[in-house]
C-alpha cells in the first residue's frame, strides 16, 4: 500500500496522512460512530452513491456493506485512489478527480457523501464543492457530510480565528471549521435544504475513541508505531494537545441536506 506523500517527513505531513502512515484507519473527527449514524440517516440501500475524497476507503467499505445500487469514489490523489480500489474491488468504481470538478454526469447520484474534507477547504472552495454535489444529485437526492464544527452557539469571531489558526498550524492543513449556522449557509447557498444536524465529541486521539474506532489490534498497532517514531510522536502529541485545548470549541458534525424534488 503506497500512501499519499510517501516522501514527506513526519514534521511536514498533513495530520490525517500522518495518522494513516502510523496505521490509523478511521480518520474522521467524529469517529466511526458518527460515520455510521450519517450513513444510516442518508438511506443508502439501493441508492447510487458518490463519495468525494474517500481517502483510505474506510467509509467506502461501510457504504458497500449497506448494499447501495452503485458506488463511485472520486479521489484526487492517485495513490489514495488505488487504495480505495483495493477496498471496493468489483463492487464499486473509483475515478481520479477533484471534489469541485468530478467529471460525473448531471443527476447521476441519489446520495453524495463527503467526510473531513470540506473543513480543509477555503470558504469559496467549500461552496464550489457543495454546488458540485448539488449538480450530480438527482432531485430529492441527499448530500451527507461529516465535518468539524465550531461552538458553542454565539462563539466570538476572535475565538473562531484562534481555533482555526491553532488547528491549521497543528495539522499542517489550512483547516477552516464552521459553526452550525455557517455550515447550514454553505449548503443552503448551494441550493440544498438541511434536514438533519447532529454532533459527536471531537476526541480523535483519546484512548476510548482509538479503541472504539480501530479495535484492540488496530489501536495497539497505532500506539506502538507512535512510540517507535520520535518525530511522529512529537507531531501526534502536539495535535492531541491542540484538540484538548479547544475541546469546548470543537465538535464533529453530521449534516444531511436534500436537493429539492422539484
Amino acid at each position: 500500500m503506497t500512501l499519499p506523500m510517501p516522501d514527506r517527513k513526519p514534521a511536514d505531513l498533513p495530520g490525517h496522512w500522518l495518522f494513516a502512515r502510523l496505521g490509523k484507519r478511521v480518520l474522521r473527527p467524529g469517529g466511526l460512530g458518527l460515520t455510521e449514524r450519517m450513513l444510516t440517516d442518508a438511506n443508502l440501500a439501493g441508492a447510487d452513491v458518490v463519495e468525494l475524497a474517500p481517502g483510505m476507503g474506510r467509509t467506502a467499505q461501510e457504504i458497500i456493506n449497506r448494499h447501495p445500487g452503485s458506488y463511485t469514489g472520486v479521489e484526487g490523489d492517485a495513490n489514495a485512489a488505488e487504495v480505495v480500489r483495493g477496498v471496493v474491488g468489483a463492487k464499486g468504481t473509483v475515478v481520479n478527480g477533484e471534489a469541485s470538478e468530478t467529471g460525473l454526469a448531471d443527476g447521476c447520484a441519489d446520495v453524495v457523501v463527503g467526510e473531513a474534507m470540506l473543513t480543509m477547504q477555503t470558504d469559496p472552495h467549500k461552496t464550489e464543492i457543495a454546488r458540485e454535489a448539488f449538480r450530480v444529485l438527482r432531485p430529492g437526492g441527499r448530500y451527507a457530510i461529516h465535518e468539524l464544527a465550531l461552538g458553542p452557539a454565539g462563539v466570538s469571531d476572535d475565538v473562531k480565528n484562534e481555533v482555526r489558526t491553532s488547528l491549521a498550524r497543528s495539522i499542517k492543513v489550512n483547516a477552516r471549521p464552521l459553526t452550525d449556522d455557517e455550515w447550514t449557509k454553505v449548503l443552503t447557498d448551494a441550493g440544498f435544504t438541511v434536514k438533519t444536524i447532529s454532533h459527536a465529541p471531537m476526541s480523535l486521539l483519546e484512548p476510548q475513541r482509538l479503541f472504539a474506532d480501530e479495535g484492540i489490534v488496530g489501536a495497539l498497532r497505532f500506539i506502538v508505531n507512535v512510540l517507535r517514531d520520535g518525530d511522529a510522536r512529537t507531531r501526534v502529541l502536539e495535535m492531541r494537545s491542540t484538540f484538548r485545548k479547544y475541546a469546548k470549541n470543537m465538535s464533529a458534525i453530521e449534516v444531511i441536506a436534500e436537493k429539492p424534488a422539484a
